[in-house]
């Protein structure tokens, strides 16, 4: 009986030790990511309201810009 709940004990933690945390680097790069996105997001917001089309289109391919820097930092 002892073996068994050694073996199962074992295995615990064994499968404990297979979960992988994000590392400090991974965080960091998803957290430049959703900056990136919230702020491209704000310029969207900004395009919408502004009356101006050649405004509204500069501030357009600005957010577009910025979803596609946050695609590239988070992948």
């Amino acid at each position: 009986m002892k073996k068994l709940s050694f073996v199962l004990a074992a295995a615990g933690l064994m499968s404990l030790a297979a979960c992988s945390k994000p590392t400090p680097a991974e965080n960091a790069a998803d957290n430049a990511a959703a900056a990136l996105d919230n702020a491209a997001e704000n310029l969207e917001d900004m395009s919408e309201n502004t009356s101006n089309d050649m405004a509204a289109e500069a501030l357009s391919n600005d957010a577009e810009n910025l979803h596609d820097a946050a695609d590239n930092v988070a992948g």
